[in-house]
């Protein structure tokens, strides 16, 4: 199990925990053992499901089990999870958040079913490579987060959840045909002034999306002849008004200055404080907020702030929080996606788990 670092150190590196081993034995023979818990290597069990899929079972579930009971088993757990005591977590919230996560983890006592997951294919055209990142989300902690690119479209999908986002589901959506122009470093404290030029954007999408279903609906009230060649953007005004934008976000990347001031407008909160004072560019996107349960799931606008090639942030707007994420340096192997076509099918499949 690749474990995030201790929150909110998103630049540390991943962690590494042995769930479970496999000896080969002579005449085709294996045993399994079971590596959850902390008396050492004890009976488990794996078995094949199907292809890209397998599950795990340990066979002595008392071997997790502690002296001093549930108590001392969720001591032990918050240490190396989060890297801190109970004494330590002032805040109400966070407490009943992270007995939430613990109470749902212990649970299933190394008794898992295990997907593959593949690493998002690339193009020259991307912002910077896709891959496996670390941010910060509050008081969850931090969490692995894919970052794929579709387009004029960036994705960012949980690898892994909370108890109000589950793995699986889209965090974060970037329009990479709206590239915002962040005011001066003075007026960008001012918290109303980014809101004002994000829900400006935000307007000028929704419409945008609204003329794009018009011009859909006209397309197909129409019924053009077979003979005649329909235009690929339903029209000529269409078609100008998508050059126009795919020219405004090629200019827009293209006059961006390598870099500029950055600093989080006032009221804004962000659990890890060290993050970089200059950005290279910065976009509209959206950002899925629910409550537990994944309950009364909504997209709300946001920024994407990209940083560099190793770093992005983002900021939600209508919670105030600032989430800053750094790439997964660790080298997996055979995770590539034999085509994009499988891996969207991949993205689409854990989606679907998640809802």
């Amino acid at each position: 199990m690749y474990l995030p670092p201790h929150d909110p150190h998103v630049d540390d590196p991943m962690r590494f925990k042995p769930l479970f081993r496999i000896h080969l034995m002579e005449r085709k023979c294996a045993t399994v053992e079971c590596m959850y818990g902390h008396k050492g290597p004890h009976n488990g069990h794996i078995q094949i499901v199907k292809k890209d899929e397998f599950s795990t079972k340990c066979n002595q579930t008392d071997h997790h089990r502690m002296s001093g009971g549930r108590q001392e088993e969720f001591r032990t757990w918050l240490r190396e999870e989060w890297g801190r005591t109970l004494e330590d977590i002032f805040h109400e919230h966070m407490q009943e958040l992270i007995l939430m996560k613990f109470i749902y983890t212990s649970q299933y006592d190394n008794c898992l079913t295990y997907r593959r997951i593949y690493l998002p294919p690339s193009s020259p055209e991307d912002l910077i490579q896709p891959g496996l990142f670390k941010g910060t989300y509050g008081s969850h902690g931090l969490e692995i987060v894919m970052l794929s690119f579709h387009g004029k479209k960036a994705k960012g999908t949980k690898i892994t959840g909370d108890p109000n986002i589950p793995a699986g589901q889209q965090t974060v959506e970037i329009d990479l045909a709206h590239p915002l122009q962040l005011p001066d470093i003075e007026n960008l404290r001012d918290f109303s002034e980014l809101s004002r030029i994000v829900l400006e954007v935000q307007e000028q999408v929704r419409r945008e999306e609204q003329e794009r279903e018009q011009r859909q609906e006209e397309e197909e009230r129409s019924q053009q002849p077979a003979s005649q060649p329909a235009s690929p953007l339903g029209g000529g005004e269409g078609a100008e008004g998508e050059e126009t934008a795919a020219g405004a976000e090629g200019t827009a990347q293209d006059k961006a200055p390598a870099s500029q001031p950055f600093v989080l407008p006032m009221g804004v909160i962000s659990r890890n404080e060290d993050y970089p004072r200059t950005c290279r560019i910065c976009f509209y996107g959206t950002g899925l907020i629910a409550g537990h349960g994944f309950t009364s799931p909504e997209r709300t606008p946001g920024v994407f702030v990209l940083f560099d090639d190793d770093r992005f942030g983002f900021i939600w707007l209508e919670l105030k929080s600032f989430s800053l994420y750094s790439r997964i340096k660790v080298s997996f192997q055979n995770a590539q996606a034999p085509s994009r076509e499988a891996f969207d099918e991949m993205l689409k499949n854990i989606q679907s788990l998640a809802t």
